[in-house]
């Protein structure tokens, strides 16, 4: 018997199809650009595009900078990764409105509140991000492309970011069970 008080389960993609259909549009983007997916290199650009706007002067002086903004033809926001993750966020929207799951509000356990879930969100997207630098990629860009085209680098980046979660998920377990 059915209540309107039942608590609606929320219907999410088969994570079995998921990780096909992730494989096939990784495939697309090697065989149609010629290179393999990434995120960290779409907000390096996002970054070095801000600094010559905002601080021309202080990104002319900065080697990094500069090295980077001249390895793209002197426009960093005309990169596959930028439009790449154009289409991640503008896709993400569209399926959350079409599966109404589109809310603005902060999901968390009932143990803590919104302001430290996203405090804790925003630290370790941080720390993911500066990750990332270090690895050079992120897991997309670093271990899932890498993979990929059967780089070892690859294969111990995704054993290196699984093994962490795995030992560092029984100490932030407390903040979503």
């Amino acid at each position: 018997m059915s209540t309107s008080t039942e608590i609606k389960k929320t219907k999410y993609l088969n994570p079995y199809i998921g990780g096909v259909l992730l494989g096939l549009v990784l495939l697309s983007a090697n065989f149609i650009a010629g290179r393999g997916l990434g995120a960290s290199g779409a907000i390096k650009s996002t970054i070095v595009a801000t600094m010559n706007t905002i601080a021309p002067s202080a990104s002319e002086k900065s080697g990094f900078v500069k090295e980077f903004r001249e390895s793209h033809e002197g426009n960093p926001m005309k990169t596959w990764l930028v439009f790449e993750m154009l289409g991640v966020l503008v896709g993400g929207f569209v399926s959350g409105a079409v599966a109404g799951r589109l809310k603005f509000k902060v999901e968390h356990s009932p143990k803590i509140t919104s302001k430290r879930r996203l405090i804790l969100a925003l630290t370790g997207g941080l720390l993911f991000g500066f990750g990332s630098q270090l690895g050079r990629g992120c897991t997309s860009g670093s271990a899932l492309s890498g993979m990929a085209v059967l780089s070892l680098g690859g294969f111990i980046t995704m054993a290196a970011i699984f093994g962490t979660a795995y030992v560092l998920a029984y100490f932030f377990r407390k903040n979503w069970i």
